[in-house]
């Protein structure tokens, strides 16, 4: 059915309200309201999803432990070992009878009657043969890895020690406790990974997320070759040590060719983007296959020199979709693209450098290297969630780049400086400090969107948002708009149809939908906001921004019912008012105009009930005709200065016959009053020209008269002129005296924002 489906009569159905903040928040997956505006999204979750990703959990667990299971039988000597100064190894402790006397001395061979003895220093601690740099080296290093695990399988094995001494152990299995403390949060961190490929791929099957999939388990089974090369001691599994530099190789070639693939198609298509993820799937492969025959460099520079390129290629495309189009997704992404290419980088010199300067630094290096695996698990289990508050996987990328920074760093130091172990690890990790801060900030806020403004600021918007919508509350939309603009400065704004029942980040964080509701008596429809690509489109809008926005809406929301609810209650009060002085003041001198003495106070008592009228009508009355009170208004002046033997002269003008509210009508209405009194009673004036005009919001009245008034800078003003300043201020304008000439007083008032109350 389609997301919005035409009834008989050709007007649009409106869609069932959607989910709230959760949800649409994954860069790799859609939901209806998004493909409506054209979006990437999430899908709803089905049953068969569900047991699909609940099958494949139990699989990765099973795998997981039979993996550990098959390490845990696998022969090894069970003994401690430290490296010393000059790179040899000393038997620190065993619990192995024939080795006990030993406990001190340092290891020279190894004799496995499979061949010549071997030399043993601290390179055969080191199972990550990844991370040697000379290729002879890493040559001898998996030749004496894969002898000692043939000789353990197959028998006894005799150990040579400095001082003579010679043992004969036979390989005792690990056990589960002999796998070591790293192996199980890193095979933890790959099961997740792997859960997280799938869940993604569950929510929405298609070829983007597929392409997720291959990164993840690419980097999974990292992590996991990880987990198996930190076991402790002597002796890896046969199996392993013929598989290092080829097989993390193909798996980091294929993390990079399918992040390039991923790159050329979200959040922008690129042109030619099937050429460009050719190419880098044609790249991964054909490094792949050079470095395994040594055609062109030695095969560790070829493998850098590969994933160097990969990642290159990466920053390439998405600086080419970042120019094309403004997206904060792209640009996070470049981002992390340069952050990768960074750890690789530093990984890579320190590798090349630290051989043959520092004893321990084989074993540092393979720290670098999982160091490095590590930040690409870590991001890659926050992009799916860039737009949500994911904090913990935020800090998770953090630490895993500041282990990468200083373990890189204090090998540096120490090749380059030959400062001892304690040394460089102190300055790398001052110098890793001096740079987290800058770098928290920009992976945790910058790059995914928490720079939001400070609480006083948005208080302060959303202060004078209301104000405004107190004033004029026909313009709550176009406020409500305008302060969502102010907060988050997207590249984008517009009106859609759907209707969230809360405001949604879809699209991967590039997209904020607002719902905007007013079904009351103004008529004002529902509707939606559209806001697109936060701060110009150099940041992606996070749950954080959803909830401010609907904190704003329902701000603003209530601003408008506080002013209808006080606007209410003064009209209720204003009423009772008009009532009382209608029923009581007006009853009270109609008997006295009855009962006057002369003609002359039953005329001014009459005149005196027809102003008790007119207030009592304007006080009733929410709102005024400006031509309605222009009238009212000229009528009582000439009745007034009729009395008083006075000349009137009116004009009035106005661009169109406006409503006033009963503050405006009440303002001017004294105004006037006060105006008209002061040239009659203090100025004895016998003519009073009133002009008034009204043009777009600035309203002015000008009241000049012929009086004996003089100097109205020296004027001390009383109750009459401070009533008037007071009223005109009400307003939002001000007055202004002066002289007339040739004689008598003229009172400017101006208004320049008058609000009508449409």
């Amino acid at each position: 059915m389609p997301a919005n489906p035409a009834s008989h009569n050709g007007t649009v159905s409106r869609p069932a309200p959607l989910e709230g903040h959760g949800g649409a928040d994954s860069a790799f997956e859609a939901s209806a309201l998004e493909r409506s505006l054209g979006i990437e999204g999430a899908s709803r979750w089905m049953g068969w999803r569900r047991r699909g990703l609940a099958v494949i959990a139990l699989l990765g667990c099973l795998s997981l432990f039979g993996i550990a299971r098959w390490l845990a039988a696998t022969p090894h000597i069970d003994a401690q070992w430290r490296v010393a100064g000059d790179g040899s190894l000393v038997l620190q402790h065993t619990t192995l009878a024939a080795m006990l006397p030993l406990e001190g001395q340092v290891l020279l061979s190894l004799d496995t009657g499979a061949g010549p003895p071997l030399a043993v220093d601290a390179r055969l601690l080191n199972h990550s043969p990844r991370w040697q740099a000379a290729d002879a080296e890493r040559a001898r290093q998996r030749a004496a890895q894969q002898q000692l695990a043939d000789g353990l399988a197959a028998g006894p094995v005799r150990l040579h020690f400095a001082n003579g001494g010679i043992a004969e152990v036979e390989g005792r299995p690990r056990g589960l406790n002999g796998l070591g403390p790293l192996f199980w949060p890193l095979a933890a961190l790959a099961l997740v990974l792997f859960l997280f490929s799938a869940a993604v791929f569950l929510a929405q099957p298609r070829p983007l997320n597929l392409l997720y999939v291959a990164m993840a388990l690419g980097q999974a089974a990292q992590l996991l070759l990880g987990a198996i090369e930190s076991l402790h001691g002597l002796g890896l599994p046969p199996a392993v040590p013929g598989l290092d530099l080829d097989l993390r190789l193909a798996l980091d070639a294929g993390t990079g060719a399918a992040a390039v693939h991923a790159f050329a198609w979200h959040p922008r298509r690129l042109l030619r983007a099937g050429l460009v993820a050719g190419a880098a799937w044609a790249l991964a492969a054909a490094g792949v296959a050079l470095v395994h025959a040594g055609a062109l460099l030695p095969p560790w520079w070829s493998a850098q020199a590969v994933c160097l390129a990969l990642g290159l290629l990466g920053w390439a495309v998405m600086r080419r979709s970042q120019r094309l189009e403004s997206n904060p997704y792209a640009r996070v992404m470049e981002r992390f693209t340069l952050l990768v290419l960074a750890a690789l980088l530093l990984v890579t010199t320190v590798v090349a450098l630290a051989p043959g300067r520092f004893p321990g630094a084989p074993g540092l290096a393979a720290g670098a290297g999982l160091a490095w695996n590590l930040l690409l698990a870590a991001l890659l289990l926050a992009t799916p969630f860039l737009a949500r508050s994911r904090r913990l996987l935020r800090e998770f990328a953090v630490l895993a780049a500041i282990v990468t920074l200083a373990t890189g760093v204090d090998l540096l130091f120490s090749a380059l400086f030959s400062l001892g172990p304690v040394t460089a690890l102190a300055l790398a990790g001052l110098f890793a400090l001096a740079v987290y801060t800058a770098l928290r900030r920009l992976i945790g806020e910058e790059w995914t969107g928490l720079s939001l403004p400070r609480a006083e600021r948005i208080f302060e918007r959303i202060y004078r948002a209301a104000r405004e919508v107190q004033e004029r509350p026909a313009r709550y939309n176009a406020t409500l708009t305008q302060l969502l603009r102010e907060l988050f400065d997207p590249l984008e704004m517009k009106r859609v149809d759907r209707l969230p029942d809360r405001s949604r980040v879809v699209g991967g964080g590039s997209v904020l939908v607002v719902p905007v509701r007013r079904t009351d008596e103004d008529g004002v429809a529902d509707l939606a906001l559209m806001l697109r690509f936060a701060k110009r489109g150099q940041r992606l809008f996070t749950l954080e921004d959803a909830r401010l926005a609907d904190r704003v809406v329902e701000q603003l929301r209530r601003a408008v019912a506080y002013d209808k609810a006080v606007e209410h209650g003064r009209s209720e009060e204003r009423l009772r008012i008009a009532q009382d002085l209608h029923d009581d003041i007006g009853a009270r001198l109609l008997t006295l105009m009855y009962q006057a003495p002369t003609p002359e106070m039953e005329n001014y008592i009459r005149h005196t009930l027809q102003d008790l009228k007119t207030l009592t009508r304007g006080l009733a009355a929410s709102e005024h005709r400006l031509s309605h009170a222009a009238a009212e208004w000229k009528a009582d002046l000439t009745q007034r200065l009729a009395a008083a033997q006075a000349e009137l002269y009116w004009s009035v003008a106005f661009d169109q016959d406006r409503r006033l509210s009963v503050v405006q009508w009440s303002a001017v209405t004294r105004v006037l009053r006060e105006l008209v009194s002061n040239a009659l009673y203090h100025g004895h004036a016998t003519r009073i020209e009133v002009r008034m005009s009204l043009e777009g919001r600035r309203f002015s009245l000008q009241v000049a008269d012929d009086g004996q008034g003089c100097e109205p800078q020296a004027w001390s003003h009383g109750l009459g002129l401070g009533g008037v300043r007071k009223r005109v201020k009400l307003l939002g304008g001000g007055v202004a005296w002066r002289e007339n000439k040739p004689r008598g007083i003229v009172c400017d008032v101006n208004v320049q924002a008058f609000a009508s109350v449409d």
